[in-house]
C-alpha cells in the first residue's frame, strides 16, 4: 500500500493510517502479554499444586529466603513502572530531556533489580540451596523437613524466568533511549513506548505476586 507524500515518516507501508498502526500495534502487544499470562499461569499452578502437597516444607523453606532483598527489590521495580509511566507522559507533553530522564532511570532501576537478584542468587549457589538433585544444604533450620530441594526448583524458575524478562525489558529500554535521543520517538509518534510500558507493567506485576509466595508464606 502507498501513502502519499503527505504521510507521517513513522507510518509504515502496510497500514492506511496511523489509528490503524497504533490500534494493530496495541492489539498485539495485548496478544502477546495474554501468553505471558498462559505462561507464569501455569508456574503458579504448580505452586499451588506442590505447596497443597508440601504446606510445612513450604513454609520453613521460606525461612532461607533473605526477605529484605525480596522487598526491596519490590520498592524498586514499583519505582521503575512510576519511572516509565512519566517517561510515556513526558513525550505526550513534548517534554523529550524528561522523557530521557525518566528512560534512564528506569533501567538503573531494572538493573538495581537484577544486582540484588544476582546477590540473592550467589548466596544461594554458595551454601548449596539449589534446585533439584543439585541442593545440598542440611541447616538447623529445615533439618526435620523433607524435600526442600522441591521448593528451591520452584523459587529458581518462576525468579529465573522473571528476571529473564527484566534483561529483556532493559534491552528494550535501552533502545527507547536511544530512539527518544535520535528523535525517532516524540510526541506524535510514540507507539513503541507506550507498548514496551505495557511490558513493562506486566513484569512488576508479576513480581508483585511472586513477592509474597515466596518470602512473606511463613
Amino acid at each position: 500500500m502507498s501513502h502519499d507524500n503527505s504521510s507521517p515518516s513513522f507510518l509504515q507501508h502496510h497500514f492506511h493510517d496511523v489509528k490503524q498502526q497504533y490500534e494493530t500495534s496495541k492489539l498485539g502487544m495485548w496478544a502477546f502479554i495474554l501468553t505471558e499470562v498462559l505462561t507464569f499461569g501455569g508456574l503458579f499452578v504448580a505452586y499451588i499444586v506442590y505447596r497443597s502437597w508440601y504446606p510445612e516444607m513450604f513454609i520453613n523453606a521460606n525461612l532461607l529466603l533473605d526477605v529484605n532483598k525480596g522487598l526491596l527489590n519490590t520498592v524498586v521495580l514499583i519505582t521503575s513502572s512510576l519511572t516509565m509511566a512519566l517517561a510515556i507522559w513526558a513525550i505526550q507533553k513534548k517534554n523529550k530531556n524528561l522523557s530521557l530522564v525518566m528512560l534512564i532511570l528506569t533501567f538503573i532501576l531494572a538493573f538495581m533489580f537484577l544486582g540484588i537478584k544476582y546477590l540473592e542468587y550467589s548466596h544461594k549457589f554458595e551454601v548449596g540451596q539449589l534446585p533439584g538433585e543439585y541442593y545440598s544444604y542440611m541447616g538447623p533450620e529445615i533439618a526435620h523437613i523433607n524435600n526442600p530441594h522441591i521448593f528451591f526448583s520452584i523459587y529458581f524458575i518462576m525468579t529465573g524466568l522473571h528476571g529473564l524478562h527484566v534483561a529483556i525489558g532493559m534491552g528494550l529500554i535501552g533502545w527507547l533511549i536511544y530512539a527518544t535521543a535520535k528523535g525517532s520517538l516524540h510526541s506524535k509518534y510514540y507507539t513503541p513506548m507506550e507498548m514496551i510500558g505495557i511490558f513493562w507493567h506486566l513484569v512488576d506485576l508479576i513480581w508483585i505476586y511472586l513477592f509474597p509466595l515466596f518470602y512473606l508464606i511463613g
